[in-house]
């Protein structure tokens, strides 16, 4: 069975219901055949691409139009791309095209194409669709952010939905130099690589390095007195002390079954012994002192 991004990869592949003139002529059709479907208003021009009928666009024929009006060498990219591959909750509205340094796209009055250039080109494709490969059109994408913390995120969504490796992400990451927020993203690449797998785990690591405490192991398996598997977000061999993040997504919402598991959750771990510590990660964020403070406590690193 294909897999989701399998599945739309094939989609477009196979979908002809966006297409040019000179296709057309190759599939058989006339000029005049061409022209009496867009008079009559069954089919539609959208700069160089036909679309064959009349109706509203889905969002593959969206793309498809993008590219058809980039050239036969653009691919998409950046969030497009991302999107394309599977990755959910970063969607743009505007459609993302990546095309040779020097090359001169048509994007269609009035359609949200935003156009990006590469000097080195050829660029890596991802399978054989007119797609950027995964790490390059996640790195530029992040390099794209106005915010450090929204590249690192976008990063870190990448790896922690498994659509790509944080080592291939490091590799492609040493191809572009002059990338915007570089070291950061380096950084944050080395962090998830470390077992960090939400942005809330990356800004905890932070945390601890600019405050220079112990770095924990991340996702640690533990087993709780029931003999539970539990992996946590953050431990220390030194007084056994655990970080339990609050993971928030914009989709996601508060339940009463997921208050009440975290709450037996921490119980079970703290009648095995455990020293148990939870930070919302907007406290991790918005207060890293108070959050440092009472780890150095925890950790017996302030005697005071």
């Amino acid at each position: 069975m294909l897999t989701g991004s399998a599945q739309r990869a094939e989609s477009l592949r196979n979908d002809r219901s966006v297409t040019t003139v000179p296709d057309l002529l190759r599939r058989g059709a006339t000029r005049s055949r061409v022209s009496a479907n867009l008079a009559a208003k069954r089919w539609q021009r959208l700069g160089r691409a036909i679309v064959l009928h009349a109706g509203p666009l889905t969002r593959h024929e969206r793309w498809h139009v993008a590219l058809v009006n980039c050239g036969r060498r653009g691919m998409l990219t950046s969030f497009t791309a991302m999107e394309f591959a599977g990755l959910q909750g970063w969607e743009r509205p505007d459609i993302h095209v990546l095309i040779p340094h020097g090359m001169a796209g048509r994007p269609v009055a009035g359609f949200p194409v935003m156009l990006h250039y590469s000097s080195g080109w050829p660029v890596r494709r991802w399978r054989q669709y007119r797609c950027q490969e995964l790490a390059g059109a996640l790195l530029r994408a992040a390099g794209s952010c106005d915010q450090v913390r929204s590249a690192c995120g976008l990063l870190a969504a990448g790896v922690q939905q498994r659509l790509v490796g944080p080592d291939r992400i490091a590799d492609e990451l040493l191809a572009v130099p002059n990338l915007r927020h570089r070291a950061a993203l380096r950084s944050a690449i080395a962090d998830i690589a470390g077992g960090a797998d939400a942005l809330s785990e990356i800004d905890f690591l932070q945390l601890c390095r600019r405050h220079r405490l112990p770095r924990p192991e991340q996702q640690k398996l533990r087993r709780d007195h029931t003999g539970r598997r539990r992996y946590l977000d953050a431990t220390w061999h030194v007084a056994t002390v655990v970080w339990l993040s609050s993971r928030w997504t914009k989709r996601s919402t508060c339940t009463s079954a997921r208050w009440w598991d975290d709450q037996l959750r921490q119980n079970e771990l703290s009648l095995a012994d455990a020293l148990v510590l939870r930070f919302p990660s907007v406290v991790v964020r918005e207060a890293p002192e108070l959050v440092a403070r009472q780890l150095r406590q925890a950790l017996l690193l302030d005697r005071s």
